[in-house]
Formats: C-alpha cells, structure tokens, sequence
C-alpha cells in the first residue's frame, strides 16, 4: 500500500487555488477543474458538493481543528503580513513553538487550520548566529546534531 495524497474539501475550488497557489506557491500536478486539483507534496482539494455525493450526503465538519496544513518558508513575517492584508482570520500571530521554530496559524477560506512555520534550517542557522553550539541547539531544537551540521551547510558563512 503506498500513501498518495490528502484531500482537503473546499466550497470554491477557484478561490482556494488563489490562495494556495498565488500566496502559498503550491506547484499543480494534477487539475480536473471546478472539482479537484492536486499539489506536489501530497495535498488535494475536492470541492465539497462532489466530496458529499461521494459520501452519500454525509455531514462534512468545518473548523475541527484536528489537523493543519503546515508549510514552512524563510520570510515568515513577509506572508504574515500578506496574510493578514487579505482579511484571514488568525489564530495566532507569529510565535515561537518551544523548539524554537517561529510559527503563526490561521483559518483559509474553508476553516481549515494553516501553520506557517520558519525552515527549520534557518532555526538551526539563526540559533547558531546567536552564538549556540551545535550541542545546544541539538537540546534545543530536539534534531540530531548531524542534522543541524546539514542545515548549517547550506549558509555560506559557515565553516564545518
């Protein structure tokens, strides 16, 4: 059995994409119109009027707030702020999680919780830029110390 993708369901397929695509930059694998589209990296929308005959009418929840979409980006307070001008409701602003990643979490059109978190490889860069050693942001961060040396690699001031 392989796991493909996980399919969110949306009441306007149209508005969503311009969200996920236009601010979010999600790439189209796959596009079957008003019904559905499919990203790389395993996420689907279905539009919810066809996701309700394929249930047979069942009720389908908003807001559950018991998985989120979580995306991570190197200019966090930059689509922040993009965010926050196209009126999205937030459930909280930027904050940092006690692994020291800088997130902040709000609702898309359809009530779905989106996490728009810093790379974790800039955490580990930023945290060694404050002078932390490799053992300590390893505590700090919970990933591997042969991890974060990977991370640092990819900053070019950075001598192994």
């Amino acid at each position: 059995m392989k796991f493909i993708c996980s399919i969110i369901v949306v009441e306007d397929i149209y508005r969503s994409r311009k969200l996920y695509e236009d601010i979010l930059c999600q790439k189209v694998i796959s596009d079957f119109g008003e019904y559905n589209v499919t990203y790389e990296g395993g996420l689907a929308f279905y539009k919810k009027s066809l996701y309700q005959q394929l249930l047979g009418d069942k009720t389908i929840m908003n807001r559950s707030n018991n998985f989120e979409l979580y995306f991570e980006v190197d200019n966090l307070a930059e689509i922040e702020e993009v965010i926050l001008k196209q009126g999205f409701e937030f459930i909280h602003k930027i904050k940092e999680e006690p692994w020291k990643q800088p997130v902040f979490r709000f609702y898309d059109y359809d009530n779905n919780n989106v996490c728009i978190a810093e790379r974790m490889e800039r955490v580990s860069y930023r945290l060694f830029k404050e002078n932390k050693t490799i053992s300590e942001i390893s505590q700090l961060t919970g990933i591997p110390e042969d991890q974060i040396l990977q991370h640092l690699k990819e900053f070019e001031d950075i001598v192994s």
